[in-house]
């Protein structure tokens, strides 16, 4: 009958296989009549695998999976400390190993804490950074829940109540976080989406994140973060109802239009163009063939416009386009250099200022780079056809336009 308080350093919002069979095995000789498991959620989840491992043999990796533990674990009273695993109430315990280099999870009603002291105020001094990472992890909880093949209304109800209060609250308590309301409103939020999920099961979004918080150390409500809209990309051609649902939900506002509404929680798959941004980027497309002569366009400006970054402005360009977005502005610009360099008598140099070079030497290879020829090279052959053209038996001094060019020196059309 003695009351142990163990400590055990594990990486940032993450539990190991490594560290909980050290600590199991340092009370294996203690006689405990329960585990208080505190402060991090995560460590909720590594008390789980010690329980499993004080009243069950081997290494915890063997109960890997669902229904697998075999012996009744000893009482457990999780507190919670973090608003965002609920593993508080469920009956999972998820684990790196980093020797394996894999994220695994075990499921079973036998580990589900028999105790919980839910209390926002402990939740208090959670970092920003913290406390959104693990608010998205349960935002993602929710989602996942909500559109799992395993769902049922009543999982559904809960997923959907949870969504709603995380929504409504995790971008409050990340700005401050000392706002209690917003702080307990999302241990709300974490508690009722727990119920939702630990019986409908989750989907694609924990998969990939498991593996890249086990090969890359980021920490699973980040990794979430960063997985869960192109999933939804994904999972909403097989249930746009759904989906939609989700985004009524937390008010977002609808179209009307199926192939629209159901992308509205996610960003765009590879290849695949939400229509919001594939009007943008048509409408930067004429903004580009209007003002190819301004040598202020700048790519980065353009991708700011949209607020994109340039590497996610320049994909989006070149899947509308089949170029990127410097590639397409050099084309025009080369484009129209041709049409100065057949009709007209410029110079070089004030051809290139004319298409928006600053200096003639970044236009030269910019038009080499395209037409594999010198602006003067260019000239030269298109003079020569038309010299061959004006003389006896040709076609005379007409350029392509149908004009010849003016004896003045002047150029043959307006700038």
């Amino acid at each position: 009958n003695m009351l142990i308080q163990g400590r055990i350093d594990v990486p940032l919002n993450e539990a190991g296989r490594k560290q909980a069979e050290e600590l199991a095995e340092k009370m294996k000789d203690i006689h405990l009549d329960l585990i208080i498991s505190s402060p991090l959620q995560r460590a909720i989840d590594t008390a789980k695998a010690v329980n499993v491992l004080m009243t069950n043999p081997g290494t915890i990796g063997e109960y890997g999976g669902i229904g697998m533990v075999k012996n009744p674990c000893l009482p457990l009273i999780a507190i919670p400390t973090t608003a965002g695993t609920s593993s508080e109430i469920t009956n999972v315990s998820a684990l790196i190993d980093t020797q394996k280099v894999v994220k695994y999870v075990v499921i079973d009603d036998k580990i589900t804490p028999s105790d919980v002291i839910a209390d926002p105020e402990f939740t208090r001094t959670a970092p920003a950074g913290v406390t959104a990472a693990t608010g998205m992890d349960a935002i993602t909880h929710a989602v996942e829940s909500y559109i799992s093949n395993m769902a049922t209304p009543l999982t559904r109800y809960n997923s959907l109540k949870g969504l709603q209060i995380l929504y409504q609250n995790v971008e409050k308590v990340v700005a401050d976080g000392n706002d209690m309301e917003a702080r307990e409103q999302m241990m709300l939020g974490c508690v009722i989406t727990g119920f939702g999920f630990s019986n409908a099961n989750l989907g694609f979004v924990h998969a990939i994140a498991h593996t890249l918080s086990a090969h890359f150390g980021l920490a699973h409500g980040m990794a979430n973060a960063c997985v869960l809209p192109y999933v939804m990309a994904y999972n909403s051609e097989a249930v746009p109802e759904l989906m939609v649902e989700l985004a009524e939900a937390i008010g977002l506002e609808k179209t009307g239009d199926m192939e629209k509404d159901r992308l509205l929680l996610a960003d765009p798959e590879p290849g695949e163009a939400v229509p919001e941004q594939e009007d943008e980027i048509s409408q930067v497309v004429r903004y580009m063939e209007e003002h190819f002569s301004d040598p202020e366009i700048s790519i980065t400006a353009l991708a700011d416009s949209l607020e994109l970054s340039t590497a996610r402005f320049s994909l989006s360009f070149k899947e509308k386009t089949g170029m990127s977005p410097l590639e397409y502005l050099t084309l025009l610009r080369v484009e129209h250099a041709k049409e100065q360099l057949e009709m007209t008598y410029l110079t070089i140099r004030d051809i290139s200022s004319r298409v928006g070079y600053y200096d003639a030497g970044s236009f030269i290879r910019r038009f080499k780079q395209v037409t594999g020829e010198t602006p003067a090279q260019y000239r030269r052959v298109r003079n020569a056809g038309r010299e061959t053209a004006g003389k006896p038996g040709g076609m005379g001094q007409a350029t392509r336009c149908g004009r010849a060019p003016p004896r003045d020196g002047t150029s043959g059309r307006p700038p």
